[in-house]
Order: C-alpha cells, then structure tokens, then sequence
C-alpha cells in the first residue's frame, strides 16, 4: 500500500510531500538511517525514534542470512521484531551479492555468491529477492538491480541497464504482497543517456515509486548531479522518488533543488563511530585533542540527549577509551542532526528559502570536510 501527495513545492521542482505507507506516514523530503540488520549500529529503535526519524531501511540479503526472512516472518515481520511503529524500506540485497560475486558471479539468472558467514554458494534471483522481502514484511521492497562499478564502459553499463530492467519486470510479476509498496531502481552509471533509458524503461513497467541508484560511489559531484537532472525529469510527478546512498549535508539540498524526496546513507552513524560529529558550524572531530577539557555540548543548538547531557570532554573519553557509549552518544546526535536538516528543508520549500538554507551550511562545502568521510550507495 502506497499514497503519496505532494503538498508544497518551492522554486524549481523541489517539493514537499506526504508518504502513506503500511505501518506509518512520513513527511518528504525524508532521511533514511541504514538499518542493514533490523537495528542502526549501537542505537536500539526506540532510540532512534526518540531523534525525529520517520523510515529506515533495512537490507535483504543481510536478514537473508542472519536470523533468516522465514523466522523474522514466523516473528510477525520486521515491524515487531524490532518493536518499530515507524515505516521500513528494504534493499533488494543486489549490491551486497555484486560486491561479493564480482562480474564473474552476474548472469541473466542473478547473482551467484558464496555467504560472508557460512561460504555456502548462494543464488540471487529477481524472484528470490523480492520472495524475500515479502517475507520481511517492510513497507517498501525493492526490485533486484545490478549497481556498476566507476568507472565503468558504456558498453558495459547500457548492457547493465537492460538487464536491470528485465530484472525489474520480473520482480514486479513476482510481487505478491499486497500491504508492500515495490520500487523500481534506475542505474545507468555517469553517463546521462543511460540514465534516462533507463529510467523510461523503468517507468514502462510501472512502479509504486522509483529509486536512483549507483551514485555517490567514486564519482565526482558534478557526474552525479548530471545523472540525476538526467534521470528525475523522466520519473512520475505523482511518485516518491529516493535516492541511494546520498550524502552529505550539501548533496541533499542538491538533490532536493532537483525534485527528490527520500534519501540514505550510512554517512552520519558510520561518521560518528569514527568520531565525526555533525554540528551546524561543520564536522567535529571528537578524538582531537582540543576537546579533552572542553565542557561545551557537541552543538550548542542541538536539543539531542547527548547534548543536553554530556560534554565535548565527556565524549572525548568515551571515544579515546573505545567505550561502547561513545558510539551510542555520536550516532544519536547525527541523527537528530539529519532529522533536523529533514525540517529544515521542508520549511525551506514552503518559504522558497533554499537558497539561503545552503548558505547556512557553507561549513560543510569540500574545503571544511577534514576528517569527515562519505557514504554512497556502495555502502547498501
């Protein structure tokens, strides 16, 4: 089950929107935390709840094989079994099968794979996917897709792209959850016809929204804008559209300028294990020094439980020691940070404001990045 509205737009075909799901609606632009393993690392649901998030995504091939889509279905599905009143999106666990099966492992059939726990060779098809993530029971599946490496040929990638489209026409013939949105995804690497053959054929099989994949995985800024103004015109107006793996601060008012709504990225909880904190004046890299005897919050305009109790100094231990807590504490902060940004954003549409919304997050432009790492979609 799907519904989605748009309820304002901003100059340009930046717009805000209302996403009806199964389990929850949520409001667009929207941020995903990744939830590869039904948890965000050190950071229970409820906990992430408490931060603003609306939807996480989960992923396929991971529950597939660790406790198992079978049990989590005998379990009631993803929603109880983590206690989640929230939505839940799942990947297909296409990139996961790639990364392990490599060029040689990809076939008209799938992937074939050996398991990351138990070595046992392994099949992937369109139709094993979403059988999968029927049994997952989340809001929004996603079609099987194949994400190219960068650099890629172009020959290479226009093959890929049919090949993802026959894909996806089998996941949508194999779809058989009525209570689940399907996805389509749209690849085509960094060259901007691609894109949008494939994002037609996409659209011709017909799907409850459609995903832009294959980005932010080498590329510069300027490919990846490119293959997105390439790809969104040809998607549906009246459709969510969610892109993979993106990003920073910056590339999501990129995005958002462009007409996206929803977006992932493992950027703010992996940034904060390694001790990149997100503040409104940049990143703040915790493990320096400078913050051994500094008693101010991580942000003094963050309402997030680890500023409101604990100190830059506080912090600075916890991670210098290699505590548990510390990964806790971060995670929860750029996550209030992210949800926030969600806010931000939408005020910004309905004010045609973005302008001045971008400016106030000049401390992250590439000159201030320091210490600061990427997500990507190659992190899915």
């Amino acid at each position: 089950m799907l519904d989605f509205a748009v309820t304002a737009t901003g100059a340009g075909p930046a717009r805000c929107g209302k996403l009806r799901l199964s389990h929850a609606t949520i409001q667009t632009p929207a941020f995903m935390p990744c939830a590869s393993q039904a948890v965000v690392r050190a950071c229970p649901p409820h906990l992430v709840a408490e931060q603003g998030i609306e939807v996480m995504i989960c992923n396929a091939y991971h529950l597939w094989q660790r406790p198992g889509s079978e049990l989590v279905a005998q379990l009631g599905g993803l929603h109880r079994m983590m206690n989640w009143s929230g939505a839940l999106m799942t990947d297909s666990g296409g990139f996961q099968a790639f990364s392990i099966a490599g060029n040689s492992g990809i076939s008209e059939d799938g992937f074939t794979f050996r398991s990351h726990l138990t070595g046992e060779m392994l099949e992937l098809s369109p139709e094993r996917s979403v059988r999968l993530q029927n049994e997952l029971g989340s809001d929004v599946a996603m079609v099987l897709d194949e994400c190219v490496v960068y650099p890629a040929e172009e020959e290479y990638v226009a093959e890929s792209v049919e090949r993802t489209a026959r894909w996806a026409q089998r996941c949508r013939q194999a779809h058989a959850n009525c209570d689940q949105a399907l996805f389509g995804i749209v690849q085509g690497g960094v060259y901007p016809h691609l894109r949008a053959r494939s994002a037609q054929a996409t659209v011709e099989i017909g799907f409850d929204g459609y995903a832009i994949g294959g980005l932010s995985v080498g590329e510069s800024k300027a490919e990846m804008l490119e293959a997105l103004a390439a790809a969104v015109p040809e998607l549906p107006a009246d459709a969510p559209r969610y892109v993979m793996g993106v990003g920073t601060p910056l590339d999501l008012v990129a995005c958002v300028r462009l007409g996206v709504d929803v977006f992932d990225c493992v950027l703010p909880t992996r940034n904060a294990r390694h001790g990149s904190l997100m503040t409104t004046q940049g990143p703040l890299k915790i493990t320096r020094q400078e913050y051994r005897t500094d008693t101010e919050p991580v942000d003094a305009q963050c309402d997030c439980p680890t500023c409101r109790n604990y100190s830059r100094a506080y912090l600075h231990h916890l991670y210098r020691c290699g505590d548990a807590a510390a990964w806790q504490l971060g995670s929860l902060h750029n996550l209030r940070f992210y949800a926030d940004l969600m806010v931000r954003l939408r005020e910004a549409i309905v004010r045609d404001e973005l302008d001045r919304l971008e400016a106030s997050l000049s401390p992250w432009s590439a000159r201030d990045m320091d210490g600061y790492e990427e997500g990507g979609d190659a992190q899915r």
